[in-house]
């Protein structure tokens, strides 16, 4: 058995949708460790995507933004994994958001109800109901991941009202610990990565550009890699993370004490 002991274990991935995700760096270390991937979709397409890049992996489909569709995907996987006999999963990867930025970039102060509402319910509440709805599926020592982002504190405006989001779905991960301790040992963390170069990181406004600053302030000049946020959830979805919960943990190769980099101030200040 490998160091991070998931062979044979079963783990369900959401938010692949194309071979740059998160979600599939995630379930292609999984793979790779000898863990069994289920995944879960939001669309036809991204199904077929999914089936092509893990052609050994079921794919079910679930626009979580419609919670009878959580509750259906649940009892698919439910039946698929043998439920009834026993069968559970030992982890949970979420690794969805959504934010309406078809408008450019807009003033915190002026961003639209509807749109946040909207991107706090597939972003984070998803997390939630998710969680809720497979609480009986899951092994008693199960873990779930979410990924975030490096800080929420940061007030970048090109991110606008992401950041108060994701900064709900790291407290939400605390409060899931905290509610899912009274019935078992299921562990809850957060993976906080530092800027990928992701396609859906590359629908925000100025992102390109945000990247390129990001790779200065990293101390070895060169931005964070999607595999290297996917290793840490990898590591949290492990036993050998036992005793790690109710936490979001910073991946960002340095980058939060580099800020006052000679080179930046340098080149801000010329």
């Amino acid at each position: 058995m490998g160091f991070l002991k998931i062979e044979d274990k079963t783990f369900v991935v959401f938010g692949l949708a194309n071979k740059k995700s998160v979600a599939t760096a995630i379930a292609r270390v999984l793979v790779e460790e000898g863990g069994r991937v289920i995944h879960v979709v939001r669309s036809e397409e991204r199904a077929e995507t999914a089936g092509k890049l893990f052609p050994d992996s079921p794919v079910f489909i679930c626009d979580v933004e419609q919670e009878e569709n959580i509750i259906r995907v649940r009892q698919e996987i439910g039946e698929a994994v043998g439920e009834a006999d026993g069968g559970r999963i030992d982890g949970l990867v979420h690794s969805i958001a959504y934010a309406n930025y078809s408008e450019g970039l807009t003033p915190f102060h002026g961003t639209l109800k509807k749109d946040f509402l909207q991107a706090f319910d597939i972003s984070c509440f998803s997390f939630i109901s998710i969680c809720n709805h497979f609480r009986e599926l899951f092994a008693v020592n199960g873990s779930a991941v979410t990924i975030s982002i490096s800080t929420t504190s940061m007030a970048a405006e090109n991110y606008g009202y992401m950041a108060p989001i994701k900064a709900a779905l790291n407290s939400s991960v605390c409060f899931l610990a905290k509610s899912f301790s009274s019935f078992s040992e299921v562990r809850f963390n957060a993976v906080a990565p530092s800027l990928l170069k992701t396609s859906a990181s590359a629908g925000i406004p100025g992102y390109i550009d945000s990247y390129l600053y990001a790779e200065q302030a990293i101390l070895r000049k060169k931005a964070l890699k999607t595999s290297e946020a996917a290793d840490l959830a990898v590591f949290l979805l492990s036993p050998r993370s036992s005793g790690i919960t109710a936490q979001t943990m910073v991946v960002d190769a340095g980058m939060s004490v580099n800020y006052f980099d000679a080179e930046i101030v340098k080149a801000a200040v010329s």
